[in-house]
């Protein structure tokens, strides 16, 4: 950890809402003048697209299963080493991974592979790193603020199952297939990072998804709310009566956990993080 370089990371699985977390705090960046060195967690990936393939072959061929969520399939360490180096100097290595042609074509590089590895940081004031694996055991002691966003597992299937099959072109049967292939690492290597987080963000639907393998419809904003469980209070200085005097039906359901409703999240987020990103930059500013 390190008050003059500090490192805000973000961990969620794709469709999570990670995206939703994105845009607040780059709303907070703007209003505090901060200028982010953001790191995508995919360029962490071991594999690009075309070896993953490959190596998929080669475990199935041994009877295993490989997957994005696994040790396996990612540089921990490098994770581990970019935020660390950060902390100590504002600088680390990272890369970016190229999704499609219009990416292609800024960065010279074919979809589905990697750019070369370079240095980041130079200019910024913190690190803001949004993936898979921000909260993994090798980053833990080089992180100043971690965030966790993940909804409910029924309504992370159905996002999943809905995305794949209208975005991506897959059958319903192979999207269920790969959330049983990946259930294992999603067990071992997702799921525990959350008891790590500094605070969660949690979706949870107020309709029925009990057989996530059949909705029809993911449940909107309307139709759920957002747990937002906060490690150490204290800590933060986190003011709860103010926060719900602010969030118009939202009610605390632990000494910690504040419950709001679901199309207030970014509202809640930047409230929440405005004043500790904040303390954050003072802190630094004074070195």
């Amino acid at each position: 950890m390190s008050a003059k370089h500090p490192v805000i990371s973000v961990t969620g699985s794709s469709g999570a809402g990670t995206s939703t977390a994105k845009v607040a705090l780059e709303h907070i960046f703007r209003r505090e003048n901060v200028t982010p060195a953001i790191v995508e967690g995919d360029c962490f990936h071991r594999f690009d697209r075309y070896e993953f393939r490959e190596k998929s072959k080669e475990f199935a061929a041994a009877g295993k299963r490989l997957s994005h969520f696994s040790d396996e399939a990612n540089l921990f360490d490098n994770i581990a080493d970019l935020f660390k180096s950060y902390g100590e100097a504002g600088m680390g290595k990272a890369r970016t991974y190229i999704h499609d042609d219009e990416e292609a074509k800024i960065y010279g590089v074919e979809p589905g592979r990697f750019t070369e590895w370079r240095d980041v940081g130079e200019g910024s004031d913190l690190l803001f790193y949004e993936g898979l694996h921000g909260g993994v055991e090798e980053v833990l002691p080089y992180t100043d603020l971690l965030l966790g966003i993940v909804p409910v597992v029924n309504l992370e299937w159905i996002q999943k199952i809905h995305r794949d099959t209208a975005m991506r072109g897959y059958s319903p049967e192979a999207v269920v297939e790969n959330i049983l292939s990946r259930m294992h690492d999603y067990i071992h290597f997702i799921t525990p990072q959350f008891t790590n987080t500094d605070i969660n963000f949690q979706r949870v639907p107020l309709v029925d998804t009990s057989n996530p393998f059949i909705a029809r419809d993911v449940p909107t904003p309307d139709e759920s709310v957002v747990v937002i469980r906060i490690r150490k209070p204290e800590k933060w200085g986190i003011d709860f009566p103010w926060l719900t005097s602010m969030l118009s039906g939202s009610f605390m359901s632990r000494r910690n956990t504040l419950v709001v409703p679901a199309g207030k999240m970014m509202f809640a987020m930047e409230l929440i993080l405005s004043p500790i990103i904040h303390d954050m930059m003072e802190k630094s500013r004074k070195g």
